[in-house]
């Protein structure tokens, strides 16, 4: 057995949680007063970023996963407190898809 397949449940919440932020992300800039968004557009990129670096990382077998899982749920977790500040649908799914990866995180951490 392939070391990740023991992580698929964390791999698919990631990959769920990188799909999320790079769409609040994206939503993010077309909305009208984009100032005010800046601060949930840094969190994205910085979520989305390491979801996938943590999914890529998994699959081809790092050592670090509890690190990285440490690292990610914190991450997650500041995003999914940044995106619940906002009332665009785009964030409550964000913040929702960052809390779930956040706890799957953790259980790994």
């Amino acid at each position: 057995m392939m070391s990740h397949q023991q992580h698929t449940e964390l791999l698919n919440t990631l990959h769920e949680c990188m799909e999320a932020c790079n769409h609040c992300y994206d939503a993010c800039l077309k909305e009208d007063d984009v100032k005010m968004m800046a601060s949930c557009i840094r969190t994205d990129r910085e979520c989305a970023d390491i979801c996938g670096y943590l999914e890529s990382a998994i699959t081809r077998g790092t050592p670090y996963v509890a690190e990285l899982a440490s690292v990610c749920a914190k991450i997650c977790e500041d995003c999914a407190a940044e995106c619940e500040k906002h009332d665009h649908d785009h964030c409550q799914q964000c913040a929702k898809a960052c809390r779930k990866c956040a706890e799957e995180c953790k259980k790994v951490a």
